[in-house]
């Protein structure tokens, strides 16, 4: 992404609405591939899979650092939005 001064609070604004927008499609598309990887999984223990919740967090905080962006943060966000999916993943296998 293209990351510009701006010359106004209006403009520094529409930049966050922009990204904001951004981010929203990126997270329905992360929900509609957790929707296609379900299929695969069988069993609680396939849903909650710490090992690649670990793996997961250990990427998005290095890629962060990389970034410069502070890892606490993303991974956060990361804790919060594979939490949901797990939620959103186990109504699917429970009868």
């Amino acid at each position: 992404m293209n990351k510009d001064k701006v010359e106004s609070l209006e403009q520094a604004r529409a930049q966050i609405d922009t990204i904001d927008e951004a981010l929203i499609e990126l997270i329905a598309a992360r929900q509609f591939y957790v929707d296609q990887a379900v299929r695969f999984k069988r069993t609680v223990q396939d849903v909650q899979s710490p090992e690649r919740v670990d793996e997961v967090i250990k990427k998005v905080r290095s890629a962060a650092e990389a970034k410069g962006t502070d890892p606490d943060l993303v991974e956060q966000i990361y804790r919060e939005m594979i939490q949901h999916f797990i939620r959103r993943e186990l109504k699917e296998i429970r009868p």
